[in-house]
């Protein structure tokens, strides 16, 4: 997640306890960026074909190997005669192939892409067609200037054309390219959408297909999920969405970290985008994919579930019942700390809930974990948990959090008040206020007071009046005058606490009939 700068900001982007209840449960903004780019190139928006031998879509025209200089390329692919052009556009295919510094600048320089394009529609010649639309392909993949360079040559038609082709290298390669534009950005995108590209896509499915084709069809249709500002279409995503579900079901884990990306790009933004991927049934098996041990398949399909539980109470209640909470556990002490930090926002906006999603958290053993992760997560993990505690706490009925304060997540907090980020240290102290507020309700706030007392916790609290922010200094202020003034003026001496301290174990006994309704940020 980003740091962002005011909570206030942060309360917008989350579900959150706050105090508009209502106004919580309507705010579903997009996950915050850096957390949904916490791997730059985990999911390629572009990718060039550079396979070293090109398969032969039609077995009567055999290629001949022909090296070309760039000139030659030039003056053969504006030939007239079919052998000179094609051995031109093969040769600019495979300068385009390489892996190493691919000349894309000097062809598209070169005016060669209006051509490329006319040799698309040679239905007679499927080999020209191959190397045509391959060419086109790794253009495509550069950058977005030449991605639109090849647009705006009219490809987009004859490609989508190119998915009913009877020569199957043919019609795969078409898929790439279609790919490789639409995922440049949400206007491109949108082009390929409406030229009725995605009813041929999803044509090509089916189980006959070689496996790199279908690779192929799940990432152009994952790239026609992505990108917002617009989103795409609900009738794209309608049309998709079957097929979608359908993969889910797939043994290869590329076609599987595909269909995840897709479903996690789907489930980005308002609580209808949600409800639309909820609504096919798909949750049982994101959740089963959630225990992946290959990191392609685990990290979208945490994705998806994140977002998914951002949405409304029913939608996180149906990932409950999907097991998700089963889950989470695991993931939150998994060996990759990206995982852990995906896992405890997820958490964090299960805590926004309420108070019997909170019970649900504390059923399925979710505290331990968390608790860990604020002792030894790295600190962008730590932040998150520290959210998910913020949240339970402003969420949670007075039993659940003094099972919160069971489960010793003082001790962590106390020790992060030293941290720099100030945004996160007012998070804190609102944590401890909290807990404070809770145990006066059970007239055990003394108690609790000595606790934080043992655990160093009012050292802090009392530097912190001094802090640099105005912010942090008034929230710190604030504990000590409403809370550990009145001990001091008295002359209280504050006793040493050990594992029979009366507080303590009042926590141990106190019993959950007790519990009072849930509480909201004041």
């Amino acid at each position: 997640m980003p740091t962002l700068e005011a909570p206030e900001e942060r309360l917008r982007k989350f579900k959150y306890r706050g105090k508009d209840a209502s106004a919580r449960r309507h705010q579903r903004i997009v996950v915050s960026l850096q957390l949904r780019k916490a791997k730059k190139d985990e999911q390629a928006l572009k990718r060039r074909n550079i396979t070293s031998l090109s398969p032969d879509p039609a077995s009567e025209q055999p290629t001949k190997e022909v090296s070309l200089t760039l000139q030659e390329i030039i003056n053969g692919v504006n030939a007239s005669d079919p052998d000179l052009y094609f051995q031109a556009t093969q040769a600019a295919r495979k300068l385009l192939s390489r892996e190493r510094n691919p000349p894309l600048k000097l062809i598209v320089e070169a005016g060669l892409i209006p051509r490329l394009v006319e040799f698309l529609k040679s239905s007679l010649h499927p080999c020209l067609q191959f190397e045509a639309a391959w060419a086109l392909t790794n253009i495509a993949s550069g950058t977005s200037e030449q991605t639109r360079a090849v647009v705006e040559a009219g490809a987009i038609r004859p490609l989508v054309g190119l998915l009913s082709s009877p020569h199957m290298t043919v019609c795969e390669q078409a898929v790439w390219a279609l790919g490789n534009i639409a995922g440049d950005g949400p206007e491109l995108r949108d082009f390929v959408i409406s030229s009725n590209a995605i009813p041929h896509l999803l044509a090509l499915v089916s189980s006959t297909i070689p496996i790199t084709f279908l690779r192929n069809i799940t990432w152009t249709l994952s790239n026609l999920c992505r990108n917002k500002n617009p989103y795409p279409c609900q009738k794209a995503v309608e049309q998709m969405l079957p097929i979608l579900s359908h993969l889910l079901q797939h043994k290869d884990s590329e076609v599987l970290s595909d269909t995840c990306w897709a479903l996690s790009y789907l489930t980005e933004g308002s609580n209808e985008r949600i409800g639309h991927v909820v609504d096919t049934g798909v949750l049982p098996r994101l959740v089963e994919l959630m225990t992946s041990s290959e990191l392609n398949v685990l990290t979208p399909s945490l994705r998806t579930m994140g977002n998914i539980v951002t949405g409304t109470d029913h939608q996180t209640q149906v990932a409950i019942d999907a097991g998700v909470l089963g889950v989470l556990p695991q993931l939150l002490i998994h060996p990759k700390s990206f995982i852990q930090k995906e896992a405890a926002w997820a958490v964090s906006n299960v805590a926004a809930g309420p108070h019997q999603h909170i019970q649900q958290l504390i059923t399925c053993n979710m505290l331990p974990p968390l608790v860990a992760l604020l002792k030894n997560g790295d600190f962008k993990v730590q932040k998150e948990a520290i959210w998910a505690v913020a949240n339970f706490t402003t969420g949670g009925t007075v039993d659940q959090l003094i099972q919160l304060v069971r489960s010793g997540v003082l001790e962590p907090l106390v020790n992060l008040l030293t941290i720099q980020d100030a945004k996160i240290v007012i998070i804190i102290l609102d944590i401890i206020t909290f807990l404070l507020q809770a145990a006066e309700k059970l007239s055990e706030k003394e108690n609790l007071c000595l606790l934080i007392e043992e655990l160093g916790g009012v050292d802090r609290i009392e530097a912190l009046q001094l802090h640099e922010n105005q912010h942090v200094a008034l929230t710190a202020l604030s504990i000590i005058e409403n809370h550990f003034c009145e001990e001091e003026e008295n002359g209280t001496i504050l006793p040493v606490l050990d594992q029979d301290h009366e507080f303590l174990k009042y926590l141990k006994n106190y019993q959950s009939s007790t519990a009072s309704e849930p509480r909201t940020k004041p």
